[in-house]
């Protein structure tokens, strides 16, 4: 079994910057590999201190030269050669007796970083994984905090390494630029940037992200002490374009009435989300504004739940004075709900835009718990009396049944009405077979719910409170074997 070969982006100096991937290799490695000019203090290996544990080995790659001549027979570039190919022996050996090896790489492994040379001799002998890290060039964009590109402009990275005349025509063509590598290349970069007539828009970091960072416009940094850590930088054009403070305008409010659904954000669509969203004030009955998760940039207003015109009211009032408020409905809002309670005051406020967002009905809700039992016609009508007379209420129960209509019952009791339930029974009962199934939803969705189904002439009116649905099937409604509820789509 042979080890595994790591290269590991640190990125540009902050040890904060080194990516969770890296920092966990760096701590699992069985050798930790670095290199250094010819003075022994690496870059890398300060930048990953606190990640290595103790007992690692460490195995110091040392340059045989920088910048200076040499007097190998290849030359300066045959003396790095020979020294690439004995630190990719001496990590190979590492490799070849099973254990980890991790070479760190300031910046990013393969943008012009040391790690490359071992990958070339070693990534097609053994195991090899390249963990990318934050570069230097993004380094300076984010301590400068000016974009390098935007939409369709081009990034060029050059080496100040290369000829003069060459770097003028780059950067003259190009719309941002980073220069690397300055150090003794700083004049000559300074020259081609006034060259190129980029000079006035170039800026000079230093050590970015590092505790001696620096940065200043590259026109007034003396080229003497220009540390190889530092680069030049001609930032997105587009950076001096900066968007204009919005007119002082008087804020314009609106009022969107959106149905929550039966329960919980499973039932919430997506445009119901995004007008919650959106809002700086939420308004409604207090459990169905507890629904909606809390942010502390909106106002919320709970109220009673027999408030409804007070409530409407209050809302076209916040969204006249600029306020973007959500009228909160449980299920749909048009269902026995805000909307008609709102769009009513709405006659008042005409200057206030009034829309409304539909949500899933308890209808709906209960019906898919037990399969389709408003698979044809039916009739969606409320028990309360509260706004209507007992005499409406039960002329309606009258002619949806007499119709064969499904009925759709909400509303069927509350503390205060425990009787209806009983009477509406019996009314139906005079047009229906005793055998008509009832499907009794009560909280669907939510965390107790509960789905029965019975039969018109065993409904027990004790089983239904406010938190249920009643669903009372027509004389096709059928229920099979396994408890599934459906309405037939033909009629006979």
């Amino acid at each position: 079994m042979t080890g595994r070969l790591y290269g590991v982006g640190l990125g540009p100096g902050d040890p904060e910057l080194v990516t969770v991937k890296t920092a966990r290799l760096i701590g699992e490695a069985d050798v930790i590999a670095y290199h250094a000019a010819r003075h022994g203090r690496s870059i890398a290996r300060s930048i990953a201190l606190p990640y290595m544990k103790e007992g690692q080995i460490e195995e110091l790659l040392l340059y045989p030269l920088t910048t200076e001549t040499t007097d190998h027979p290849g030359g300066y570039q045959g003396a790095l050669d020979d020294f690439y190919a004995d630190c990719a022996e001496r990590l190979a050996a590492h490799l070849d007796a099973g254990r980890t090896v991790v070479v760190l790489s300031e910046g990013d492994p393969l943008f012009y970083g040391s790690y490359m040379h071992m990958h070339k001799r070693l990534a097609h002998r053994y195991p090899t994984e390249v963990v990318p890290g934050v570069t230097s060039v993004s380094a300076a964009s984010a301590v400068l905090g000016r974009p390098l590109v935007e939409r369709d402009e081009v990034l060029t990275v050059l080496p100040g390494t290369l000829p003069a005349e060459v770097l003028a025509e780059r950067l003259r063509d190009t719309d941002s630029a980073a220069v690397l590598k300055l150090g003794r290349t700083f004049e000559k970069v300074r020259d081609a940037l006034a060259e190129a007539g980029r000079l006035d828009d170039a800026w000079y970091v230093e050590r970015a992200t590092m505790g001696a960072e620096r940065v200043a416009p590259l026109k007034d940094v003396d080229a003497d002490g220009v540390p190889y850590f530092s680069l030049a930088l001609l930032a997105s054009p587009a950076e001096r374009t900066f968007v204009p403070e919005p007119a002082a305008a008087e804020s314009r409010g609106e009022v969107v009435v959106v149905g929550l659904g039966p329960a919980g954000r499973p039932w919430l669509t997506p445009e119901a989300q995004e007008a919650l969203a959106a809002a700086t004030d939420l308004v409604g009955y207090g459990p169905y504004v507890d629904r909606v998760a809390p942010n502390p940039r909106q106002h919320r207003h709970r109220t009673d739940n027999r408030v409804e015109a007070e409530r409407a009211r209050h809302a076209l009032e916040l969204a006249r004075d600029g306020a973007r408020v959500a009228v909160v409905s449980s299920g749909d809002p048009g269902v026995f709900a805000m909307a008609s309670a709102v769009l009513e005051a709405a006659a008042d406020f005409p200057d206030v835009p009034v829309r409304v967002v539909p949500g899933l009905t308890a209808a709906q809700a209960v019906a898919s718990r037990v399969g389709a039992p408003l698979g044809h016609d039916y009739c969606v009508l409320s028990l309360s009396d509260l706004l209507k007379p007992w005499e409406v209420v039960a002329g309606r129960l009258t002619a949806a049944a007499e119709a064969d209509l499904v009925l759709a019952i909400y509303n069927p009791a509350s503390r205060s009405r425990t009787w209806q339930v009983a009477a509406a029974r019996d009314l139906l009962l005079e047009h229906r077979d005793t055998t008509t199934p009832v499907v009794i939803g009560r909280n669907v969705g939510g965390e107790h719910e509960s789905v029965t189904v019975t039969t018109l002439g065993e409904l027990d009116p004790a089983q239904v409170d406010m938190r249920c649905l009643l669903i009372v099937g027509s004389s096709t409604t059928r229920v099979t074997d396994r408890g599934v509820v459906y309405t037939p789509r033909r009629y006979p």
